[in-house]
């Protein structure tokens, strides 16, 4: 009960503060100082009394025991009275014994002379009054108990129970019962996680690869798709599962050392082992895109049909013959019909206008799924656009804790907490499962530019401020752990990235001035440099060629070998961390660089800049596009946002511009309503448009996706202090 108590009290404190109920809150802090039930904290309590029993203030411990009595025993049923007496008694012995223990014979003379007529006529004093006068009465039979440790131990302990008891039995307050709720939730939403968990590790070990269709068609459960990150060592051994046979050779570049064995680029293409199906040749990323997969998976299924016919045809009796040359004929008329489909793609184009309105019957859903299979399978044959729905859009929640635009909008590696920070600089901590939540507002004297959640604790929250300091801020604690001081020269932090692979982070410092203009004739000078968090000091500073310049975005890989950036100047960088040298660079955009993020298998880089294009590009070959697309100026910025009377707000991106989902084939983007996904096409155009989320009034400005479990949730953030959170299921492939 304490513990919620300390816990209300903070959200008290922080709605006075909302309110600017200044003068409540300073006699607030007054009493809670002068508190004697000091948070209904049991061990403060008794370490209250033992202060008086240990500074012989005798005054002061019946002072306190009568406030005990009346604020908490006076309200026990007459049946508990007793133990309450029994209570006091034990504790005026406590406080005797201490004074002969110590030596000092005058305080206990003095006990006994100011309660002698309230001890007189209780028969359990009635032999305590000649305590003064033996020489040693810790060898006396009647006193010597009273003496041990034991007794004094069990005396505190009994004590100690009976007051937890007492606050657990109290009635408490709405506030309180609402926090014990939420510590409730919390715990069994840990709880069912880790049952989750052991589910999915009992399945694994009662799984057979090769049990019948299983092994053609395997495929990671859900759960395992949407964690973090396996280890390297674990993908490994789970997509082993999935491959028959591959005959791959590893790349000759360097970055092969950074990457993981399983995300590695393959050499060649997999052959087909003899007598397998189709379905167990796997083919690399770069080798087959998904129309072309989809086209070669239906020729092989129309082969395997047409041999089977004809295989019924020559060795069956001529009825059967007949039956087989009917069933022969309808697949042939149902060929014609898919390619007289493909001819009109306005139909197709009508029938992926609303995928998902659908009569629930159970008639009407089994002849709308056929359909809608055909049109998918005539689709991935002709190349044309596929009509399936990826995700269904179950819900969507608004925080709306901000007054002002959103500049940052990011989840923890848990996905558990959400931070968000706005052109005022003012950041909420809070949370939306089981339900939403404000867990700490942070305000600062110097303007707050960037943030960044540490990998590892969770809890830690990087800020980065335009006065040139970062900080690191404990969102469990509510408070501060250290303020670094960065670069006084070039004191706006414009970008965090805390390395997976330790307790170090590497920060972005600009010039002033950088966000003058959305687009400046020079680019405004800048550093990177790499700090460490233990040592609270700078380690280096990277090359910048060809000149310093200011780093809009950064990004590390899974493992944090390697570090992409982009530059006011249109250029991407990649870092080695192992050499903490630049290792490649390209002009990737007319104009700065916005947004950049590494591609799943993290042999590619996405980007999206001022010039409005979002590339894709390679890594492995310098400056080598694998696709692009020109995106509207409402997923890119400059935002802007118009009003009554010739009002105008321009808004120069800062915060993530895109965001993956689990599996890495789609991604969020903004929009000028509310959110977009896309699916990745690796080829041109590099995005298709499965789902518009809206919601909004006003400029997406921010996105972020957090995976968990089946549902998936979907951060935007706009010009008008409103966070959207949709939640997505994920449709089973």
């Amino acid at each position: 009960m304490g513990t919620a108590v300390e816990r209300t009290d903070e959200h008290v404190r922080e709605y006075l503060i909302y309110r600017g109920f200044t003068s409540t809150l300073k006699h607030l802090d007054s009493e809670i100082k002068a508190d004697k039930e000091k948070g209904f904290r049991v061990d403060k309590i008794i370490d209250q009394l033992l202060h008086f029993i240990q500074s012989f203030d005798l005054n002061g411990l019946k002072e306190y025991w009568l406030y005990l009595d009346r604020r908490l025993f006076s309200r026990l049923e007459d049946i508990y009275r007793s133990t309450v007496n029994k209570l006091r008694t034990s504790l005026y012995r406590y406080y005797v014994i201490n004074t002969v223990q110590r030596g000092n014979m005058e305080k206990t003379q003095e006990f006994f002379q100011k309660q002698a007529l309230e001890l007189q006529g209780q028969t359990e004093w009635r032999d305590w009054f000649i305590l003064p006068f033996i020489p040693v009465p810790e060898q006396n039979p009647a006193f010597s108990p009273y003496f041990s440790r034991q007794w004094s131990d069990t005396f505190l302990v009994s004590l100690h129970n009976f007051l937890s008891v007492l606050f657990q039995c109290m009635p408490q307050p709405v506030l309180l019962s609402f926090d014990a709720e939420v510590q409730r939730s919390t715990s069994l939403t840990e709880e069912n996680e880790q049952l989750r968990q052991k589910l999915f590790a009992l399945q694994l070990e009662n799984q057979d690869p090769l049990d019948g269709d299983e092994k053609n068609h395997h495929k990671l459960p859900l759960y395992v798709q949407n964690m973090d990150r396996l280890g390297d060592t674990e993908l490994d051994l789970v997509t082993s599962q999935r491959v028959v046979s591959a005959a791959t050779t590893p790349s000759r570049n360097f970055f092969s050392t950074f990457l993981p064995q399983g995300r590695r680029t393959p050499g060649k293409s997999v052959q087909v082992a003899a007598g397998a199906s189709p379905n167990q040749a796997t083919v690399g990323r770069k080798e087959l895109t998904p129309n072309q997969g989809a086209r070669s998976k239906d020729t092989v299924q129309t082969k395997e049909l047409k041999s089977s016919s004809s295989l019924e045809l020559s060795s069956s009796s001529p009825q059967t013959n007949l039956q087989a040359h009917s069933r022969h004929k309808k697949i042939q008329d149902h060929e014609k019909e898919r390619k007289e489909l493909l001819s009109k793609p306005n139909q197709v184009s009508e029938r992926k206008a609303d995928p998902v309105e659908v009569d629930l019957s159970s008639e009407n859903t089994v002849e709308a799924h056929d359909s809608t299979s055909s049109v998918s399978r005539a689709a991935g044959e002709g190349g044309s656009l596929s009509v399936e729905q990826p995700f269904i859009k179950l819900s969507q929640e608004e925080y709306g804790e901000h007054h002002s635009s959103i500049m940052h909008c990011r989840v923890d590696c848990s996905g558990r907490r959400v931070a968000s920070l706005d052109v005022d600089g003012v950041i909420k901590v809070w949370s939306f499962n089981p339900i939403m939540q404000t867990k700490a507002t942070i305000m600062s004297k110097s303007p707050l530019l960037s943030l960044e959640w540490a990998t590892k604790p969770d809890r830690l929250l990087l800020l980065g401020s335009g006065a040139g300091t970062v900080r690191l801020y404990d969102t469990d604690a509510k408070k501060n752990l250290y303020e670094m001081n960065i670069d006084e020269s070039h004191p706006r932090i414009l970008s965090l990235a805390w390395s997976p692979s330790g307790s170090s982070f590497v920060c972005s410092a600009a010039a002033l001035g950088v966000e003058s203009t959305p687009r400046l004739p020079l680019p405004v000078s800048g550093r990177l440099l790499l700090w460490d968090t233990k040592t609270v000091k700078q380690q280096l500073q990277f090359s910048l060629e060809p000149e310093p310049v200011a780093i809009n975005c950064t990004a590390f890989n899974h493992n944090g070998n390697l570090l992409v950036t982009g530059a006011a100047d249109g250029v991407i960088r990649l870092f080695d961390m192992q050499q903490y040298e630049s290792a490649m660079s390209w002009r990737a955009h007319d104009g700065e660089v916005y947004s950049v993020e590494f591609s799943y298998d993290e042999n590619t880089v996405f980007s999206i800049g001022e010039d409005g294009k979002f590339i894709q590009w390679n890594i492995h070959r310098c400056g080598v596009k694998q696709a692009e697309q020109v995106v509207s100026r409402d997923a890119t910025g400059p935002f802007v946002l118009s009003g009554y009377s010739g009002y105008k707000q321009v808004q120069v991106p800062r915060g993530r511009l895109f965001a993956f989902d689990s599996e890495g084939q789609h991604v969020l983007t903004c929009s000028g309503t509310g959110g977009v996904i896309y699916r990745l096409t690796n080829k041109e155009p590099a995005l298709e448009s499965v789902l518009s989320l809206g919601g909004h009034k006003a400029p997406v400005v921010t996105v972020d996706w957090c995976s968990a479990v089946d549902c998936g949730t979907c951060l935007t953030a706009s010009m008008d202090g409103k966070i959207k959170l949709s939640t997505l299921l994920a449709q089973k492939s």
